[in-house]
């Protein structure tokens, strides 16, 4: 039998105080973000927008692609630049000029063929950044939905709620002095990530507290840990929800902590995870393989290059499995393949989601992001899983029935997962 050492499951349903609308599929990942370039010089706006244009409105039909460089001549950049000026000043109707660039821009990703460009503007810009930075703006707790009550699930460390003195388990009754009562989970969340400072009353244990909290910038928790015991052997175990700014920061202190605990394996689960930063992946593998070992390869137009750890050496040596899902995308496929060739773990579950390409993206100037496929990854022996995914060494699947909620005692993944650690 499987013995967990504590239980943080959340059975209700969870919301972040600062949730907002899921961005749209094409935005919501499966990314693996190779790096960031903020701003475009004015030069470069122009072109974007003039070939953006001609692709997107006036053409109408497939033409060569233009990449600008520094190298390129005054003739060419006159040329664009003309052909803009004549749009703006010649058109028989009024052209509304911010209008005119955005669907431009929006044409010539369109004009890629690529599912994984994509131009953000406005809010989503600003959604997708934050998601990636792992920050966000807020007071630090989640609550969440039970029978009509709204309480508090969990309180992120070292945010103004944790700093006030918030726990969970707090019943919420009022926010700003506005009782909650009836209210749905959603309307709850929007009053309290509402005002820059938020009041908010509890009730615990009968007895009524009172909280005033000034929003701050937070840390998105995206590490759970655990620990369990198997053949009287403790096992570790870190979920990762995304690869985003945090992620390795988060990783390597909750590793550090279950090291600190003797842990003999390590079940590393990435299900439902969509990708983010190569860069995060990269170190997290860095922890297990050294400079002689195959992280991953990165493929271009005119040559691969294969990338290795880092360090001479890495004293990690016991036993890790990876559990994976047709919902693990991009740099979680990344990181399985890697554990799976290189490190010789067992990866459990289903086939991955198959995303072999890294993206880069770009802040205008504007504010706004354009994203856009830029390589190919391969697997440490030269894999691409693109469209197929990385398949599992322990085919496992996990079945729930309709309304039943995810446990440790259903969780077959899981338990597989540990078991092949802890042989």
């Amino acid at each position: 039998m499987f013995k967990k050492k504590k239980n943080n499951d959340k059975e209700n349903i969870v919301e972040d105080v600062n949730a907002k609308e899921e961005l749209d599929d094409n935005s919501n990942v499966r990314e693996i973000i190779v790096e960031r370039r903020s701003g475009f010089n004015f030069s470069e706006v122009i072109i974007i927008m003039i070939i953006a244009i001609m692709f997107g409105f006036l053409l109408g039909n497939i033409v060569n692609f233009v990449v600008f460089s520094d190298s390129s001549s005054n003739d060419d950049l006159d040329e664009f630049v003309t052909t803009y000026n004549n749009i703006i000043d010649n058109y028989y109707e009024d052209v509304d000029k911010e209008e005119l660039i955005d669907a431009g821009i929006q044409g010539m990703i369109n004009y890629l063929d690529d599912p994984y460009a994509t131009y953000f503007r406005g809010d989503a810009s600003q959604d997708f950044n934050e998601e990636l930075s792992g920050t966000y703006e807020g007071i630090g707790i989640e609550v969440m939905l039970k029978d009509g009550v709204v309480s508090v699930g969990n309180v992120f460390d070292s945010s103004p709620a944790s700093k006030a003195g918030i726990k969970v388990g707090d019943v919420v009754t009022k926010v700003n002095d506005t009782d909650i009562t009836g209210k749905s989970l959603t309307e709850v969340v929007s009053m309290i990530g509402s005002e820059d400072k938020t009041k908010i009353t509890v009730n615990r244990d009968g007895e009524e507290l009172n909280f005033e909290l000034n929003k701050n910038t937070i840390d998105t928790p995206v590490i759970d840990s655990e620990i369990y015991e198997n053949n009287d052997k403790k096992i570790g175990y870190i979920k990762i929800d995304i690869f985003n700014s945090n992620s390795y920061k988060q990783f390597n202190s909750a590793l550090k902590k279950l090291e600190k605990n003797n842990i003999e394996g390590l079940v590393i689960d990435v299900r439902d995870n969509p990708g983010g930063y190569l860069s995060e992946v990269k170190n997290i593998l860095c922890l297990f393989l050294n400079k002689k070992q195959v992280l991953y390869q990165l493929q271009t137009k005119s040559e691969t290059e294969k990338v290795y750890g880092t360090k001479k050496s890495v004293d990690r040596d016991y036993p890790v499995s990876v559990i994976i899902n047709d919902e693990s995308a991009s740099a979680s496929e990344i990181l399985a393949s890697a554990f799976k060739e290189s490190y010789g773990s067992h990866i459990v579950g289903i086939n991955s989601y198959g995303k072999g390409t890294v993206q880069s993206a770009s802040d205008l100037n504007s504010g706004d992001t354009i994203k856009y496929t830029v390589q190919k990854w391969l697997t440490p022996k030269g894999n691409w899983v693109n469209d197929k995914g990385v398949v599992p060494t322990d085919r496992v699947e996990t079945v729930l029935q309709e309304g039943e909620t995810l446990t440790y005692e259903n969780d077959t993944m899981l338990q597989t997962a540990i078991s092949v650690v802890s042989e």
